[in-house]
């Protein structure tokens, strides 16, 4: 009988939630091995500038900090595998986990596999991502003070972005496809009545427009979907704010989610309804979605995974 490759822990995702936790558990000698994912470092590693995140006065740049902290977690013993987790067994122990197809085993897994910001599917939008493109205000807004933006979208997220940046910038136009708004009617009503917040109705973005080396985005094409009609945004910032995907299609056969598709863990802590799997970060987080709280979360479940082996392995 072939012997599967078998870790004490296993680590599914390499953002702030899976390196934070890949250290905790490292220096608490368990030698997790840590499964890269679809995108190695998170979304983070799509971001340029990143001033928010404690410890770095003068900022860092999104890659960098995510290379720091997987360097931190290797210091003290965590292992990375690359490669995607395309299938999960929970249903024993050891838990077996598909990475590529190949099977490997563990005692504990932390999934820490956050979620996809969903785009707009162009291929300019994709060029310009981190350089004038974001799906997080709270995170970017900042850079855009004394500039104009647009944001997508027609729900309270988008309605709930549009207002943050008007701290920020000198107009924000609000582009949605429809007439209405879909958002609840206190948000409608902040937003129409703000006196920066400019709405876009019956629009759509047809293309972004900038170049990556030159300044980044300087503006949008918009189509008119009752005539057809296109015409030119200028703008410096695009805000795509139309909803996030938890990524959780291996796990969601084993364990519950919420209404959104994000995983559900036990109040105040990281563990799900199975003994021995927890989760952290934005796969489980539909409201902060910063890196801190992924971080901090990722924390918790290192804390809780460590507790639960030393209660259930001799």
């Amino acid at each position: 009988m072939t012997t599967l490759p078998h870790s004490t822990v296993a680590i599914i995702g390499t953002g702030p939630a899976g390196y934070t936790a890949a250290l905790y558990t490292a220096r608490a000698e368990l030698a997790p091995v840590v499964i890269d994912g679809v995108q190695p470092g998170g979304q983070l590693t799509t971001t340029t500038e990143v001033e928010n995140y404690p410890g770095f006065p003068q900022g860092i740049q999104g890659p960098d900090l995510m290379e720091l902290l997987r360097q931190q977690a290797l210091r003290f013993g965590a292992h990375y595998l690359g490669g995607v987790v395309d299938r999960v067994d929970f249903g024993q122990r050891p838990f077996l986990l598909y990475v590529d197809g190949q099977a490997r085993s563990a005692d504990a897994v932390i999934i820490c596999t956050g979620a996809s910001a969903k785009y707009l599917g162009l291929e300019s939008e994709r060029r310009l991502l981190g350089h004038g493109v974001s799906a997080c205000a709270t995170c970017d807004g900042f850079f855009y003070r004394g500039k104009e933006v647009a944001v997508v979208g027609g729900g309270d997220t988008a309605l709930e972005e549009a207002l943050f940046l008007t701290r920020f910038a000198t107009k924000v136009t609000l582009i949605h496809r429809r007439d209405e708004l879909r958002g609840s009617k206190i948000m409608r009503k902040r937003a129409l009545e703000h006196p920066k917040i400019t709405p876009r109705w019956n629009s759509v973005v047809s293309e972004v427009l900038g170049d990556p080396a030159h300044g980044g985005l300087r503006g949008l094409r918009l189509k008119d979907l009752r005539t057809g009609a296109e015409d030119e945004l200028p703008c410096h910032g695009l805000f795509v704010a139309i909803g996030h995907q938890p990524n959780t299609q291996p796990f969601v056969e084993w364990l519950e989610t919420d209404e959104l598709g994000y995983l559900k863990v036990q109040p105040g802590s990281a563990r799900t309804a199975i003994p021995g799997i927890f989760a952290a970060g934005d796969v489980i987080d539909r409201v902060y979605r910063q890196a801190i709280t992924a971080a901090g979360m990722g924390c918790m479940a290192a804390i809780d995974c460590e507790r639960w082996l030393a209660e259930h392995t001799s």
